[in-house]
């Protein structure tokens, strides 16, 4: 599926080569599903993050907003024209900045006056530009095997396609927007805040390339491999249907992989380290805190690069919302106890 995706946003790039549309580069594969752990009771989403330069003549510039909160929610990406007189023929443009408005006619409009709003890019603009992209690049691309349709009710920030097989078998595959922060694994993604409206000028801070190094890192200096799979996977079971998230259950998990020595996750130790995570939960629902694994972690491998304030902000506190609202908290005291009998179920009945 990547590798068909990719061959996509290559025709896209080559479509886009005469406009001013900011300029996708390689995809990166984020999510559970490329992970290898979606739980099995949800749709796999094959979800891809498209890095996003800024077009000739123009830059980038990241606001990250008012208030000094980390990540950032309300931060916005900042369009500007910058001058290429003398670099006209190199860069095949005039100068938006001192060209006539008659002559300027002759090329494409302006990123500012395409996907912009106010000076600033536009998630909603932007992912309705790539939608036809893929669309007519999809054309293109004469693939027999699969039909593609693209849903335009659940993407506003996103592009979502429907990809079909031959065995009649669907593929979700949504691509998300993403401006990098300098050089670090920090993005400015087009991602929705869940719970909450999000500007069609928005861009919040996100984590997912970060959480992605995390694991190719464990992966690399531990004995077998990407063996945390396989607690990503029970524990995304045993949770379904409970009102704990999957990304909580992630963080947990990254948190333990920290502590714990790598080389006691494996054989013999699966039920110890399985308890040691529901424990863990335990002790988080009743001190009514988990912290965010990539913000103020002092103990996050030297290999994930982020941004000073991600390191020196004091810790997130996921469960915030149990010391705010009682009626969460004693719900989540009960979804640990059905988590509980749950594991000891499998572990008697295999089931």
């Amino acid at each position: 599926m990547y590798s068909l995706m990719c061959g996509v946003m290559d025709i896209c790039q080559i479509m886009m080569s005469d406009t001013f549309y900011p300029v996708p580069e390689c995809l990166i594969e984020v999510g559970s599903t490329f992970e290898g752990w979606c739980p099995v009771r949800n749709v796999p989403v094959f979800c891809l993050l498209v890095p996003l330069l800024a077009p000739r003549g123009h830059t980038f510039h990241l606001d990250l907003g008012s208030t000094e909160k980390v990540p950032a929610t309300d931060s916005c990406i900042r369009v500007e024209l910058e001058c290429t007189c003398g670099r006209e023929q190199e860069m095949s443009m005039l100068c938006f900045l001192h060209t006539s408005a008659k002559q300027l006619k002759r090329q494409c409009p302006s990123l500012l006056h395409s996907l912009c709003t106010n000076s600033y890019l536009d998630a909603e603009k932007t992912a309705r530009c790539f939608r036809e992209l893929i669309k007519n690049a999809w054309k293109c691309m004469h693939v027999s095997e699969f039909t593609m349709e693209i849903d335009t009710v659940k993407s506003r920030r996103s592009c979502r396609l429907h990809v079909r097989d031959l065995n009649k078998r669907i593929f979700y595959v949504e691509f998300v927007f993403g401006v990098q922060q300098d050089d670090t694994d920090i993005f400015l993604s087009s991602h929705e805040i869940v719970f909450r409206h999000t500007p069609s000028t928005a861009w919040p801070q996100s984590c997912v390339v970060a959480e992605k190094k995390f694991f190719q890192y464990i992966a690399n200096h531990a004995q077998g491999g990407n063996f945390y799979l396989r607690y990503l996977q029970l524990c995304a079971y045993l949770m379904a249907g409970l009102k704990f998230t999957i990304y909580d259950l992630k963080t947990v998990i990254m948190h333990l992989l920290t502590t714990i020595p790598l080389e006691r996750w494996h054989g013999k130790d699966f039920l110890l380290r399985m308890d040691d995570i529901l424990n863990y939960l335990h002790c988080c629902v009743e001190e009514k805190r988990l912290d965010h694994f990539i913000i103020g972690n002092d103990m996050m491998p030297e290999e994930i690069i982020l941004l000073q304030e991600f390191r020196a902000s004091p810790p997130l506190n996921m469960f915030q919302h149990l010391e705010e609202e009682p009626d969460k908290y004693e719900q989540a005291q009960l979804d640990l106890e059905e988590l509980h009998e749950r594991f000891t179920t499998m572990l008697l009945y295999g089931r």
